[in-house]
């Protein structure tokens, strides 16, 4: 059955990005629908699938991740405003029955992602 998930490393301190709240959004019409609100865990997961079920779609989605919040919980200096404060991640998803993982792997000025497994 398919599923979605996702993950967060913080690669300026070289560690799982823990307690970062993770939005998804369901693209309609140029319009966004809330789908789910998680917070990654100590090892930067969400302890459930994003979507999975009667709810997983194909279809666009959006994730946006509070990065510019766990980087001022964690006492960095970031600039007002900060360069990265919400990380917004648009991808589809073609296929109901599969996996799909989209790590993020983020600092206070960069973020990279894929597809992962």
């Amino acid at each position: 059955m398919g599923r979605l998930t996702t993950h967060v490393l913080d690669a300026a301190h070289g560690c799982p990005g823990s307690g970062i709240k993770v939005e998804l959004y369901r693209v309609e019409d140029q319009g966004l629908t809330l789908v789910a609100t998680r917070e990654t865990n100590a090892d930067g997961r969400c302890d459930s699938p994003l979507l999975e079920g009667t709810d997983y779609l194909s279809g666009v989605y959006q994730l946006q991740f509070s990065a510019g919040d766990y980087y001022r919980r964690r006492g960095v200096a970031l600039a007002d405003p900060a360069f990265l404060d919400v990380v917004v991640l648009r991808f589809g998803i073609d296929s109901a029955q599969e996996h799909y993982h989209v790590p993020l792997l983020v600092s206070p000025y960069s973020y990279s992602t894929y597809r992962g497994s």
